[in-house]
Order: structure tokens, then C-alpha cells, then sequence
């Protein structure tokens, strides 16, 4: 293969796992709320996107860097969440999903609307941190740092999210609290406290990943719609509401992504939208997800 084919290769890949970091932390945003609380939350991309314009106006407002926007952002848009969950959500937990979707997709409409109101379509940019610009020199190809950081948080963030979730005794009180919330009340646990840090948790991811996505994306008011219809095909193909399959989902999607754009471009739009038809027919609940 000549070697400006690998490059082209190498190049598409590591574009492909770029975008299987945002499709991981977003999609385990969701697994999050819909594994625990049983709610599909179309805000989330909302959610992405107002983590990115928190960023974007921390610094162009207060002054305020990327490093510590990586934690004010999605703290604040979490608080954002805390009102969506206590005000709203909390009123539909015992009706059909259907009324979840229907609320957070409601909202969606009308955060969106007001970003782009105030600030219209166009992309506001930011620049990534100096400790975080540059590139490498790999002699086949130059490697953005500020890509493969965004590549090493994400993997970080959602290992270690699986790990709170999965094997700690407060992602077990998490588990009890939506599955028995009347036994779990008898130990004295806070439920309803419980729930509304689970949905700010994953709100919180979906900010962090917009705060991620700024620099390398210009920040606009249409970045979460444009998003959040792969990543939901990215949910349903892992698994609704399975941490391990958003993560290892979205990561190898991404890949699969990158690969297109090199073998055959005009599939690579399309490509993970087979891959949903596809799992669907042979496996309902998706690659991890539970059967019913």
C-alpha cells in the first residue's frame, strides 16, 4: 500500500476515534439516565451543547481558562439538570417512556431556541489551551495533542464511571434506588437524592464532552441536534441503558466511521445506521443490552 494511502488511513482512523470519544462519553451520559432513572433524555444534546457555550463564555466573559471550565461548565449545567429533574421529570417516572422522550425533547427545542436566538448558527471559536497545542511528529503523519487528550479523557471518564456505577457501593445503592426505591427507603437512603444526582451525573458528562468538543469544533447553538441522532443509534446498538456497550459502542463505531471515509466515503454518514438495522433484526436489546 503506498504510504500516502497509510496516512490517509492512519489520518481517518484517528479522526474516526475522535469522534467515538463523543459518542462514548454522550452515549454514556444516556445509558446512565435511561439504566437508572428510565428516561430517554433528548436534552442531552442540548446538554452537550450548553457545556460548550458555558465554556466559551466562562472564558470570553470571566476570563475564566479551559482547565478550569473542564470542571465549572459541567458543574453548572449539572445545576441546570438538578431543575430539569426535580421540576419536571420528577412528575413522569411512573407513565410510559413515551412522556420522557416527548418532555426532554420539548426542552431540547426550547434551550436550543434560545441559544440560537441570542446568538444565532454561526460557530463562536475557542482555542485550545497552549500546554495542549501543537502536534507530534510521528514521521507518517502529525498527531494533534489536543486530540489525543481529548482521546485519553474519554477513555478515562468513561472507565471510570463504569467502575463508580458497577463496582462501588454507591453505584449499588444507585442500582437499589431505582429497582426498589420502597426497600432502599427502609436504610434510611435519601431516594429522590439519589435520582436527582444520577440524572446530574449524566448531564454532567454530556457538558464535559461539550467542554471537550470546543476547541475542535467551532461552538454553535445547532451542535447538539447535528450529534444527537447517531448518538442514540449508538445507544440502541450497545444496548439501551448497558455502560459497557455506550462505551465499547460508541469507541468502535467511531472506528468503523473512519474506516468508511477511506474504503467507500459516500457509506460514511450512513454506515452506523445499518450497523443499528442490522443488530436490531438479529438482537433486539442491542450487542449488551438485556433481553426482555
Amino acid at each position: 500500500m503506498p504510504s500516502f494511502d497509510i496516512e490517509v488511513l492512519l489520518g481517518q482512523l484517528l479522526l474516526g476515534l475522535i469522534n467515538g470519544s463523543f459518542y462514548a462519553i454522550l452515549s454514556l451520559g444516556l445509558a446512565v439516565i435511561f439504566g437508572l432513572l428510565n428516561i430517554i433524555n433528548f436534552t442531552h444534546g442540548a446538554q452537550y451543547m450548553m457545556g460548550a457555550f458555558t465554556a466559551w463564555m466562562l472564558l470570553n466573559y470571566l476570563g475564566i481558562n479551559y482547565w478550569a471550565a473542564l470542571v465549572l461548565a459541567p458543574a453548572i449545567v449539572a445545576v441546570f439538570g438538578v431543575a430539569i429533574e426535580r421540576f419536571l421529570l420528577r412528575r413522569i417516572y411512573e407513565l410510559d417512556h413515551i412522556y420522557g422522550f416527548l418532555l426532554t425533547y420539548g426542552i431540547a427545542l426550547v434551550v436550543e431556541s434560545a441559544y440560537r436566538a441570542q446568538y444565532g448558527v454561526s460557530g463562536q471559536p475557542y482555542r485550545p489551551p497552549p500546554a495542549l497545542s501543537g502536534a507530534i511528529d510521528l514521521d507518517y503523519m502529525l498527531l494533534p495533542i489536543y486530540r489525543l487528550w481529548v482521546v485519553g479523557v474519554s477513555l478515562v471518564v468513561c472507565i471510570a464511571t463504569w467502575l463508580l456505577i458497577e463496582k462501588t457501593r454507591l453505584g449499588a445503592y444507585l442500582r437499589a434506588a431505582t429497582e426498589n426505591p420502597v426497600l432502599v427507603r427502609t436504610f434510611g437512603i435519601n431516594v429522590p437524592l439519589m435520582i436527582t444526582l444520577t440524572y446530574a451525573f449524566g448531564v454532567a458528562l454530556a457538558a464535559l464532552a461539550g467542554v471537550l468538543a470546543a476547541p475542535l469544533y467551532q461552538v454553535s447553538s445547532i451542535m447538539g441536534s447535528n450529534l444527537m441522532v447517531v448518538v442514540f443509534a449508538v445507544v440502541v446498538i450497545g444496548g439501551m441503558g448497558s455502560i459497557p456497550g455506550a462505551i465499547l459502542t460508541g469507541f468502535g463505531l467511531g472506528l468503523v466511521e473512519g474506516l468508511t471515509k477511506v474504503f467507500y466515503p459516500p457509506a460514511a454518514s450512513t454506515v452506523i445506521f445499518v450497523a443499528m438495522i442490522l443488530i436490531l433484526t438479529f438482537r433486539p436489546s442491542g450487542l449488551m443490552g438485556r433481553s426482555a
